[in-house]
């Protein structure tokens, strides 16, 4: 797993973004609420740790997809 760290997170809308220096610089991870690993509401605050997958993958203007996200 890689960590970084909540950049931010749209929790209206269930969507956000994490950075990490294990990402090519300049990009971030895009991250959907299904992939936070918890029950029931899932959702990020920004500034918050985490650890997480990812797989290369188009979202939008994100070049990398978050595929499980832990809190720390």
């Amino acid at each position: 797993m890689t960590e970084g760290i909540v950049k931010f997170y749209k929790t209206e809308k269930g969507w956000g973004a994490i950075a990490s220096t294990e990402l090519p610089a300049g990009c971030d991870a895009f991250v959907h609420f299904s992939v936070i690993e918890g029950t029931g509401f899932r959702a990020l605050d920004p500034g918050e740790r985490v650890d997480f997958d990812y797989e290369a993958a188009q979202q939008d203007s994100f070049q990398f997809r978050a595929t499980r996200v832990r809190k720390l």
